[in-house]
């Protein structure tokens, strides 16, 4: 039974490692551009990034309800609604950049979270019909279909961002392309439908919200997903914005998150076995800790190789971090379970992106009086949310000890 799971499994795997690479092209390309085009449009340079904090927004407030329609008409239903949410907003932001409306870029940017959420039920998506055994693989190797748009989305942008009068332009145009080509895969997924799973998982009475809350696993899955992603967003949205206020171009901005997605999504070759090996709790560890070290290096200086240091050091955190957190939370319910606690997980993560996209802008142009002051500022609003992350998960691997 195990074997006919798994080759279904890796199947979809197939199906949405392109998906990842062509659908989520579209995200590299929109953190370089996004803040860069809100700075643009925007009466205060303090909301720069606030098209970016629209994107997350959308996707914490997409993640309740989306996680549950997918539990009831299947994960591709979900994944459509996503991709035709991902070409409207770019349509829509295109127009509000021809315009020059900071407020419809923004409607336009809210529309893209839909499929930010979407995207990110992908690296779910993998495990519904995958055994124990390969369901940490499947989640990495999902992951590692960023490596490719890691490549795909920066250097598509060098070609269409300057492709009309209007900067930006051809890069929302050029979104709205990949949503519609990419949208065609789902098509070959085969997938569980509604709440089903593998036929020797039976269905029981799912717990309620409050009871899987009290799930100690749950709680620090969800914390140490939260702090991992929220961390990188914190900082990524800041870079372009720190790499051309320290002098350098925007191709430069390119190149560096460009090297930043490949640190994210490469290790996803093996992470899936480090977590078979060591543990997902030593692997979450070791991202929080890498984590850590990228915002010593930022801290230490502002030329290219300090940009490059930092940003694929946080790449690598959060890969560690985010995977892990991810497998440990696929691993501590029940399948009748999941729309619920992926909901509310994607709900929590998702918020904790918005308020550290919102604060990114805030830190980087509003909390000092240069572009060093501003990245600094950045890189120290680190500290407490590592403390927190830290600590919770220090506390799960106790719990046996002070059970007994």
């Amino acid at each position: 039974m195990t074997e006919i799971n798994d080759t279904r499994a890796k199947r979809n795997v197939a199906v949405l490692v392109l998906a990842q690479a062509i659908l989520g092209a579209q995200m590299p390309m929109i953190f370089v551009i996004g803040g860069l085009a809100g700075g643009q449009l925007a009466s205060n340079v303090c909301l720069a990034t606030l098209p970016i904090s629209f994107i997350v927004f959308g996707s914490m407030t997409t993640a309740p309800w989306l996680s549950p329609l997918m539990q009831h008409r299947g994960r591709r239903f979900g994944f459509f609604v996503g991709a035709i949410a991902g070409a409207a907003g770019a349509a829509v932001a295109a127009y509000g950049l021809y315009v020059s409306s900071f407020a419809i870029l923004l409607a336009g940017s809210y529309l893209t979270g839909i499929y930010m959420s979407a995207q990110g039920f992908y690296r779910f998506a993998a495990t519904d019909s995958a055994s124990e055994a390969f369901r940490p693989k499947a989640v990495s190797y999902v992951m590692a279909g960023g490596l490719l748009s890691a490549i795909i989305g920066p250097e598509l942008n060098k070609h269409v961002s300057d492709a009309f009068v209007i900067p930006f332009l051809g890069t929302y145009l050029t979104i709205a392309v990949l949503n519609v080509v990419g949208m065609l895969l789902f098509f070959f997924l085969d997938l569980p439908k509604g709440s089903k799973t593998a036929p020797d998982q039976p269905l029981a009475a799912p717990r309620s919200r409050k009871e899987l809350l009290r799930e100690p696993r749950i709680i620090v899955a969800m914390i140490c997903g939260m702090v991992s992603y929220a961390l990188m967003n914190l900082v990524m949205t800041s870079t372009p914005l720190a790499v051309v206020g320290c002098g350098f171009t925007t191709d430069n901005a390119n190149d560096i998150v460009r090297a930043h997605v490949l640190a994210m999504f490469v290790p996803s070759f093996f992470t899936g076995h480090l977590i078979a090996r060591f543990g997902v709790e030593r692997i979450v560890s070791a991202g929080l800790v890498i984590l850590a070290i990228a915002g010593v290096v930022a801290l230490s200086g502002v030329e290219l190789t300090q940009f490059y240091g930092a940003l694929i050091l946080l790449g690598l955190g959060w890969n560690f971090g985010f995977i892990g957190a991810t497998t440990m939370l696929a691993g501590a319910h029940r399948p009748e379970e999941r729309g619920v606690v992926q909901g509310m997980n994607d709900m929590v993560v998702f918020g904790m992106v918005t308020v550290a996209s919102l604060a990114s802008g805030g830190l980087m142009n509003c909390s000092g009086g240069t572009a060093i002051e501003g990245w600094n500022a950045v890189n120290l609003a680190m500290v407490p949310f590592l403390v927190l992350a830290g600590g919770s998960l220090i506390w799960l691997v106790r719990q046996p000890k002070m059970a007994t």
